[in-house]
């Protein structure tokens, strides 16, 4: 034998987690179920987002919530507090969810709750901005949120996640004031990786912004549910 075969792992790994995220894909769709993967750094204000967009959402559709997280129950236990159904997944050090986990997890949150059928399932998924972004988790859409602290070169420096992502949220506009955060250049970087995603620059804390992030995510939903 005079060559070493070489085989990649990760490319078997994440192309048989496609083929599964697919059929997951598939299945929510004939349920007319909406998931959505909420993906970005710690601190971006993925709860606060979250939390926002299903009491926007809660009177037009039945909403249920899986936070991802290495350890703790902090996220979940926030919008359990608020009133809607919530499932905790501790990924055990793991930096992100795929499709398996997602099914495993949307099995869990029907058998807590009781509930027959969820509209719109949102996914808190770990906080990082490359793991979660390289697996598949069978989303309807995925989103990602950046804030103004974090600075404006984010989508140069974290290609893949702002490649994938239908909608990038810029939170916390509310502090523009006191960040060195150049909206124009976060355009430009945004559209330097997707040509396509919206752009919604908000604060989920006071609500600025945030009218048109629901309403575009109800177009979605009730396109998925009537595709």
């Amino acid at each position: 034998m005079n060559r070493c075969d070489i085989l990649d792992v990760k490319k078997t790994i994440l192309e048989d987690n496609d083929a599964d995220a697919n059929l997951l894909r598939e299945n929510l769709r004939n349920k007319r179920t909406f998931y959505m993967n909420v993906m970005s750094s710690p601190g971006a204000g993925k709860t606060t987002t979250i939390l926002a967009t299903i009491k926007a959402l809660s009177s037009k559709y039945k909403v249920g919530v899986l936070q991802a997280d290495i350890d703790s129950d902090v996220d979940a236990l926030t919008i359990l507090n608020a009133g809607f159904p919530c499932i905790q997944l501790h990924t055990g050090g793991m930096c992100h969810l795929d499709a398996d986990m997602s099914r495993q997890a949307i099995k869990r949150l029907y058998e807590v709750s009781s509930e027959e059928h969820y509209d719109v399932i949102i996914l808190e998924n770990v906080g990082n901005l490359v793991c979660p972004a390289e697996f598949d988790t069978g989303a309807s859409m995925d989103v990602v949120i950046l804030s103004v602290p974090e600075g404006d070169d984010k989508p140069l420096k974290y290609p893949l996640v702002f490649e994938k992502s239908e909608a990038v949220i810029i939170n916390k506009i509310d502090a523009l004031p006191v960040f060195d955060f150049d909206m124009v250049k976060v355009h430009e970087g945004v559209r330097m990786r997707n040509q396509t995603s919206k752009v919604f620059p908000v604060s989920a804390l006071n609500g600025d912004g945030m009218d048109a992030w629901y309403e575009f995510l109800m177009t979605k939903v009730e396109a998925w549910q009537n595709g």
